[in-house]
């Protein structure tokens, strides 16, 4: 059976145990259900702090575990699908369901509703909590402490405007497989800013293109753009600001940025890295 290695809890020695019909392998798990402790962690190709980097899962988010072993558990995302290995210590299997998603680019947990209070932690936005309590400005959270009430947005009450959520970003530095303003990439972009604003969204470019909205009506001049179109080339997407400048992390600058779609279309032609392959309209 063909597939995608990236969405499939299956390798030769190990397997999902709801795969055993159609995959073959020495042994079948059925999982465990577990969820992001940390600010944010890195879900890895191999079970190795120097093995690649192929996205991030953020606080509150919930996986399978197929295997925990030597500090590492692999497993696949529930929001994304994606697979692979995560650090055994930023998860916990006490499974909180979450009421609410940071906002803001980032955020303090403060150990008291004081701003003067020692912080705790800080997460990223589109990381994801549990509200208890209010107290005056701030909201207490389940996992313990308390975060500036207008940090947070009801998860049942999408964010407006995409676009405006991912400028936010803008000159964050550009880090592969990266989801927060610490570091991010052209996928990671796209996706947490679609699900702030209730839109789900597969992880890489590839699957982005193939899943979200529809053809845009554009010609071949590129006559007809609109703030929210989706730019694909391969390997690379960016959203269109307005009709003329595209909002990108990218690896030429090395930061998020808002340039002329002209520019970047030079650009990658210059280099030899083709041509733009869609612009899909949400």
């Amino acid at each position: 059976m063909d597939y995608d290695k990236r969405l499939t809890p299956a390798r030769p020695d190990l397997a999902a145990e709801h795969l055993r019909d159609s995959v073959q392998a020495q042994a079948y798990a059925p999982g465990r259900r577990m969820q992001v402790r940390a600010s944010h962690v890195d879900l890895r190709r191999r079970p190795s702090e120097d093995a690649a980097t192929d996205t991030q899962a953020l606080h509150g988010e919930t996986l399978i575990v197929y295997e925990e072993k030597n500090g590492w558990c692999w497993g696949q995302l529930d929001r994304d699908r994606y697979v692979g290995y995560i650090d055994a210590d930023a998860l916990t299997e006490e499974i909180i369901k979450t009421s609410h998603r940071v906002r803001a680019r980032h955020t303090m947990i403060y150990s008291a509703p004081d701003i003067k209070s020692p912080p705790l932690d800080a997460l990223p936005f589109a990381a994801e909590v549990h509200i208890v309590a209010e107290s005056g400005p701030f909201s207490q959270i389940a996992s313990g402490g308390h975060i500036y009430s207008r940090h947070l947005a009801p998860l049942d009450r999408p964010l407006r405007d995409f676009v405006g959520l991912a400028e936010i970003f803008l000159h964050t530095p550009y880090l592969w497989g990266g989801k927060t303003d610490i570091g991010i990439d052209c996928s990671g972009l796209t996706q947490v800013a679609l699900a702030a604003a209730g839109i789900a969204s597969p992880r890489d470019t590839d699957m982005m293109e193939a899943a979200l909205g529809r053809r845009a009506d554009v010609d071949e001049r590129l006559r007809g753009l609109r703030r929210g179109d989706l730019v694909f080339w391969r390997g690379h997407v960016g959203m269109m600001q307005n009709e003329e400048v595209l909002l990108h992390a990218n690896a030429h600058h090395m930061v998020v940025s808002s340039e002329p779609l002209s520019v970047v279309c030079d650009r990658v032609r210059s280099n030899n890295l083709g041509e733009i392959t869609s612009i899909r309209r949400l």
